[in-house]
C-alpha cells in the first residue's frame, strides 16, 4: 500500500483473538488481514447499493414486451426447461 494512514482500533478480546487465528492460519499479519476484511465489506456494500440503483431504472414493461415478443428461434436440443 503506497498511500495509508493510521486508525487506533478498539475491539472485544473474541474478535480480536478470532481475526488473529484466522490471520495466522492465512500467514498474513492482522494489519493485513484487517485491511482485507474493511475492503471486502466495502466491496460488499457497494455493491449492494448499485444493484438497488440498477433496480430504481428497471421497466417493467420493457422486460414484459422482450419476453413475450414473437419470433426467435425455438430452445436448442438440451435447452428445455426441466
Amino acid at each position: 500500500m503506497a498511500d495509508t494512514t493510521t486508525y487506533p482500533l478498539r475491539l472485544p478480546h473474541s474478535i480480536k483473538a478470532a481475526a488473529e487465528n484466522l490471520a495466522r492460519a492465512e500467514g498474513i499479519s492482522m494489519n493485513q488481514f484487517i485491511a482485507t476484511a474493511v475492503a471486502e465489506k466495502l466491496s460488499a456494500l457497494s455493491t449492494a447499493d448499485f444493484f438497488v440503483l440498477r433496480a430504481q431504472r428497471a421497466k417493467p414493461d420493457a422486460l414484459d414486451k422482450i419476453l413475450n415478443r414473437q419470433g426467435g428461434e425455438p430452445p436448442r436440443a438440451g435447452d428445455e426447461l426441466p
